[in-house]
C-alpha cells in the first residue's frame, strides 16, 4: 500500500508538467508513433461504451469521445482527474471521470463495457494481475481490451542503480525509476515502472479469458519522421507494442488451469 501511495504521489506531482507536455504537442512519440497505430487497431468506436483505464489528464480519452464513443476515464491520480475534469468543463464532450485505482473498479458492474483501453500505462501499475482481472470483469462477452506498453524486449531499465537493456536482461521482473528530464518538459519529474515479460502479460490475459487477437509494433508516421528526426531511432527496433485481446467466456476452466 505504501508503494502504491508513493507512485500516486509521483504522478500527482508530475501532473502540471505532464499536461504541458501532452497538450502542447511535445509528446511526439504519442502523436506520431503510438496513437496512430493504436487508434488504427481500435477502429470504429461510434456508439460504443468505452472505459479508458489510467487515463491521466484525458488526452486520449478526449480523442475517443471525439470519435463518437461514450467514454468513462479513470485514474488513481486525483490531480490528473481534476485537470481532466477542468478540460471536460471547457470542451463538454460528455466524458465522465472517476478517481479510481485500476485494481478496484468498484463503480462499475460486471459486463458493462464494449471496449477497455489503456494507453502506455499498464507498465506503471504495480499489480497488473488485479488490474487485468478487473478489466475482464467489467468487459462484456466479446468485448475488447486494447493496451499499449513499452516493448518489453527492448526497454532500457535501471536495476541496482545501473542502466541496462532488456536485450541483456529480459527474464525476471523489475521495478525501476523513470527519469523524465527531456528539454521539452516544463519541469523534470520521475515515475515508477515495472518491467514484465510478454509471457507475464499473456498468461494473465489468458487466465482471465482474454484471448489475444492482434498485436502491432508501431512505426513512426512519415509526417512525424520529417518533423522529428529522433523518431528514426525506432525505425529498426520497436519502442512499444500494442495488444488487442477479446473476452471469450467460452474458454473452458480446464484449459485455464492446464
Amino acid at each position: 500500500m505504501c508503494e502504491k501511495k508513493g507512485i500516486k504521489r509521483e504522478w500527482n506531482d508530475a501532473a502540471e508538467s505532464w499536461v504541458d507536455f501532452v497538450r502542447k504537442g511535445k509528446d511526439y512519440y504519442r502523436d506520431e508513433l503510438n496513437n496512430p497505430a493504436t487508434f488504427g487497431l481500435i477502429g470504429d468506436v461510434r456508439g460504443r461504451l468505452v472505459l479508458d483505464l489510467a487515463c491521466g489528464e484525458g488526452y486520449n480519452t478526449r480523442i475517443l469521445a471525439k470519435k463518437g464513443a461514450n467514454v468513462i476515464g479513470v485514474d488513481f491520480s486525483e490531480r490528473m482527474i481534476q485537470l481532466a475534469k477542468q478540460e471536460e468543463a471547457r470542451e463538454k464532450l460528455g466524458i465522465c471521470y472517476y478517481t479510481l485505482d485500476a485494481t478496484g473498479l468498484k463503480e462499475f458492474s460486471h459486463d458493462s463495457f464494449d471496449l477497455v483501453t489503456c494507453f502506455m500505462s499498464l507498465q506503471d501499475i504495480d499489480n497488473h494481475e488485479k488490474a487485468i482481472s478487473e478489466v475482464a470483469r467489467v468487459l462484456r462477452n466479446q468485448g475488447r481490451f486494447v493496451f499499449s506498453i513499452p516493448h518489453p524486449c527492448f526497454e532500457t531499465i535501471i536495476v541496482n542503480g545501473k542502466r541496462t537493456s532488456t536485450t541483456k536482461r529480459y527474464f525476471g521482473g523489475a521495478k525501476y525509476t523513470v527519469q523524465w528530464k527531456m528539454e521539452r518538459l516544463a519541469k523534470p519529474f520521475r515515475t515508477t515502472s515495472f518491467h514484465r515479460t510478454l509471457t507475464d502479460y499473456f498468461d494473465v490475459l489468458f487466465r482471465n479469458r482474454l484471448c489475444v487477437s492482434r498485436l502491432v509494433e508501431p512505426r513512426p508516421t512519415q509526417k512525424g519522421l520529417l518533423k522529428h528526426p529522433k523518431l528514426r531511432e525506432v525505425l529498426t527496433i520497436p519502442q512499444s507494442i500494442i495488444i488487442e485481446s477479446t473476452k471469450c467466456t467460452c474458454i473452458q476452466k480446464k484449459s485455464l488451469e492446464a
